[in-house]
């Protein structure tokens, strides 16, 4: 049937509610020209995966969409399918034929009257003038004019009235003839029926059939069934519509018969299609969808009363496509797989030996433990000899011992954490440094209460024994350790994953970290003690700065202590500053080491070498000098004070100082106290 609005309607897909889903509904204006079709053409290739158009227009309209079709050389591109409207009429696509090729059409299934045109072709003007329409027809027919209140021109000739239907014009049954005899015959089997049942007893039209109304004679209509006038029954469904029994046409190209439409099927209740071909050559059956179907990890974002026309939309960061329509987030500790459609665990990560990260901290502790061990040898080897007894031995074995444990703490903070790894971790963390500072505050306040306490009186001053000296460094290290065991009763070790370290932008690159549960809080907490241990001692070393140097080691203690505050100046910003970091594993584990490796190294290297220099190759100067009382002590202490104030007077700022040497060799304090003074 023709549309009194001239829609153009394209179907891209199939959908739920009627099989077909009507990506863009379009209509040609009734004052149209060419340029009204190629927007609708442009309108049309919006969609441009949606190539199946349906048409319901005129003849004429149907050549300006066919002629706009080429002029955007989309000609092949859009597979048509007409209505009745097109059927199998040439006039649409004359001249047109190569745009019109594939198109599809229906025609309803027609058959041919026997008796009609008999009947029809011995119609003439005097036999049939009850049909007011005739003689307008009879002048269409045989192009004459039948009366001057013609509309046809005047150049028409007059019609004789003789003209015979057939013989005098070209005469062809119209296909509609079967469906007008089955209306007419529909229409007097309802009133039949109506008759029956309204009037039983009586003839012709009654009373209650007048006052039935429309409403009435219309359900008749639809309730009638009987065998048409080509043979095949007369019925309608609910709503109205009778059987649909269609021929089913395609305007096919033939190398031998040329272009013209060729019958490919027929709908009588079922489809029955043959012999289709596709434009442009195409083998398989060309797709006509609004939106082509969404990759893996893509949802589909359906447009607002299109149910089959979508935008895809990629699933974003941590989230999987968990239908066609949704993406979902992954639980924290897992990520979309690489096609988005499910979640996988993130991998665990851990700092592996054989990482750039752990190469060079355990090279630096493996040369320190080396260095360390090298020297703890030599110094146990000659034990004996003065300068191992002048550097004082107790505290000297201390404070190797906290430098060896500084340099092992390098291996903890590499190995796979577990519970055991992380108990060693809290204890050693801070251990070896308290250790090594506990120590050297020791022994730069022995030397400072010896220098002030020379000031004042011969009086040695108390607690500078070695027993005395080793209760207080092993105090100071209690304190370090009652600190970890409450940690542990607190807060009981354990490992944990930490996948926020480094869930990265890009899921593929996200890991979770293997750690132990301490925190960078805890970790400086941890080396807090350890450091105020180092402020302190570097206090110390700045007083006892001017001692004279031939009389103890306070300088060497004292440059060891400032090139260890800088280490851990440095050490602190680098710390905090990636906290935030992806590699934040890599770098704090690796500064921390590092830090304590050449804090080591720096005791290590100022305190010890020089004297195991000395003692392994220049044994002649490992001799015992005459011992010191403290008395002489107290005068080089008071000399030294007054010649700090009258250094600038000298001319090359040098001050000497002569001491006494009245020393009591069996005095126990005095030995001890020459011995730990004595040059070397």
């Amino acid at each position: 049937w023709h549309n009194p609005s001239e829609q153009i309607l394209e179907g891209p897909s199939l959908s739920p509610p009627g099989g077909i889903c009507i990506a863009q509904s379009l209509k040609i204006p009734h004052d149209h020209k060419a340029a009204d079709f190629d927007k609708i053409i442009r309108l049309l290739l919006d969609t441009r995966y949606a190539r199946a158009v349906i048409l319901f227009a005129s003849d004429e309209d149907i050549r300006g969409i066919l002629n706009a079709s080429k002029r955007a050389d989309q000609v092949g591109h859009f597979m048509w399918i007409g209505s009745d409207s097109w059927g199998a009429k040439n006039s649409p696509i004359h001249q047109l034929e190569d745009a019109a090729v594939g198109a599809v059409t229906i025609l309803p299934k027609r058959a041919m009257i026997s008796g009609f045109d008999a009947y029809f072709m011995s119609r003439t003007l005097e036999n049939n003038r009850r049909n007011v329409w005739f003689a307008e027809y009879w002048e269409e027919n045989f192009n004459c004019k039948l009366m001057s209140s013609s509309k046809r021109d005047e150049s028409s000739r007059k019609c004789t009235g003789q003209e015979r239907i057939g013989i005098d014009s070209k005469y062809e049954q119209e296909g509609k003839v079967q469906f007008v005899i089955d209306a007419v015959y529909a229409m007097a089997h309802a009133l039949h029926n109506m008759q029956r049942d309204l009037c039983p007893e009586l003839s012709g039209i009654c009373p209650d059939m007048d006052l039935a109304g429309g409403k009435k004679l219309l359900k008749y209509i639809r309730s009638v069934g009987f065998n048409g006038s080509a043979g095949t029954s007369v019925t309608f469904n609910r709503n109205g519509d009778a059987p649909g029994r269609y021929d089913l046409f395609q305007y096919q190209w033939n190398n031998v018969t040329g272009p013209g439409y060729r019958v490919i099927g027929q709908w009588t209740e079922h489809l029955h299609l043959n012999d289709m071909q596709w434009p442009r050559g195409e083998l398989q059956i060309p797709s006509s969808v609004c939106s082509l179907p969404c990759k893996a990890g893509e949802r589909k974002k359906v447009v607002k009363g299109m149910p089959c026309c979508w935008h895809c939309e990629p699933c974003d960061g941590y989230q999987y496509q968990h239908d066609e329509f949704t993406c979902k987030l992954c639980s924290y500790n897992m990520r979309p797989n690489p096609n988005l459609t499910a979640c996988q665990p993130i991998p665990i990560v851990k700092l592996e030996w054989s990482s750039p990260w752990a190469v060079i901290p355990v090279f630096l502790a493996v040369m320190g433990i080396m260095a360390t061990m090298f020297v703890m040898a030599t110094f146990v080897r000659h034990n004996d000899t003065p300068i191992v007894r002048a550097s004082g031995r107790e505290l000297s074995y201390v404070l190797l011992t906290g430098i060896f444990l500084c340099y092992i703490i390098t291996f903890l903070m590499i190995a796979k954490p577990d519970v055991g790894v992380c108990s060693m971790r809290r204890i050693f963390l801070g251990l070896g440094m308290c250790i090594s500072y506990a120590a050297l505050l020791t022994k730069t306040n022995r030397i400072y209460r010896i220098f002030e306490q020379g000031k004042k009186s011969v009086t040695a001053p108390r607690l500078i024994s070695p027993t005395s000296q080793l209760a207080i460094t092993s105090s100071l290290i209690s304190a370090q350790l009652l600190g970890v065991f409450i940690w542990f009763g607190v807060d009981p070790p354990n490992t944990i994953i930490d996948y926020d370290e480094q869930k990265t932008i890009n899921p593929s690159l996200a890991r979770g970290v293997l750690k132990c549960d301490i925190t960078d809080l805890q970790i400086i907490c941890s080396l807090g003690y350890s450091i105020l241990l180092m402020v302190t001692c570097t206090i110390y070393a700045i007083k006892t700065r001017g001692v004279p140097e031939n009389f103890n080691e306070a300088k060497p203690i004292g440059f060891t202590m400032y090139t260890t505050c800088i280490v851990w100046l440095a050490f602190i910003p680098i710390f905090f500053g990636t906290a935030q970091s992806a590699e934040k594993l890599y770098i704090q584990t690796t500064t921390l080491t590092i830090s304590m490796n050449l804090s080591a190294s720096v005791a290590l290297g100022m305190l010890y070498m020089p004297k195991v220099y000395v003692i392994l190759l220049h044994p002649e100067l490992n001799v015992q000098k005459r011992k010191r009382s403290f008395k002489a002590v107290a005068t080089a202490a008071t000399m030294s004070s007054r010649l700090s104030h009258k250094a600038s007077d000298r001319p090359n700022g040098e001050a000497k100082t002569e001491l006494c040497d009245n020393a009591d060799p069996n005095s126990e304090w005095l030995s001890e106290t020459a011995a730990a003074l004595q040059p070397y």
